[in-house]
């Protein structure tokens, strides 16, 4: 169980990164760039057991909050074309948060109960 978590850590780690390199192009690049490089270097503490459980739950909840503000009045899908680009841009960087934020609870819960069943 602890490989998989592990490798969990490693993966999603490496997917945070690529999805802060592709922000170049982001009308507010270096904000993404910066969430995504902290959910990034988390889940890489996550991955080698030096993650206290605290910080995965309080950037869980921070990202989690800032899906709840971005997220447009009008949800028009991911895909440009379709609707209006400000309400599919702030949909696509709102389900990142989201993202983020399940990420980070699933590491905190799983950092908090681990220590007490040494699972």
């Amino acid at each position: 169980m602890r490989l998989l978590f592990s490798i969990l850590g490693w993966v999603f780690g490496a997917l945070f990164l690529v999805s802060a390199v592709v922000q170049y192009n982001d009308p507010d690049p270096w904000v993404w760039i910066l969430i995504y490089s902290i959910a990034a270097l988390v889940s890489f503490g996550f991955a080698i057991g030096r993650m206290h459980y605290l910080v995965p739950l309080s950037f869980g909840v921070i990202a989690l909050l800032g899906f709840v503000y971005i997220f447009p009045e009008k949800f028009e899908g991911f895909e440009i074309g379709t609707g209006d680009i400000k309400n599919i841009e702030e949909g696509r960087e709102a389900f990142g948060l989201l993202i983020i934020s399940v990420i980070m609870f699933v590491y905190a819960l799983r950092t908090r109960f681990l220590r007490a069943s040494k699972v």
